[in-house]
């Protein structure tokens, strides 16, 4: 990995761990102008890590749900439909 890629990751995962702490789940949105203003390079490269993180949680909820229902005989959740990627 580059020294970005380093940084950044780190940075997108202690302002994830910072989110729950502080119960602001746009918090990430503060940073990124802080970043932005220093260094648009900087800036994107921590939102993508951002949203591998965000994207990363919520499939894995997914997954757990999914499982207890079915360990526990309940309905699966439902998948979101149509949704378009990037």
């Amino acid at each position: 990995m580059s020294l970005l890629q380093d940084l950044t990751e780190q940075l997108a995962k202690d302002v994830v761990a910072a989110m729950d702490e502080i119960g602001d789940d746009r918090f990430y949105d503060k940073v990124a102008k802080v970043l932005l203003d220093a260094s648009p390079t900087t800036q994107e490269a921590f939102m993508t890590s951002v949203r591998v993180i965000l994207a990363e949680r919520k499939g894995r909820k997914f997954l757990e749900q999914t499982l207890k229902a079915k360990r526990e005989g309940g309905a699966a959740p439902q998948a979101p439909r149509d949704s378009v990627g990037h």
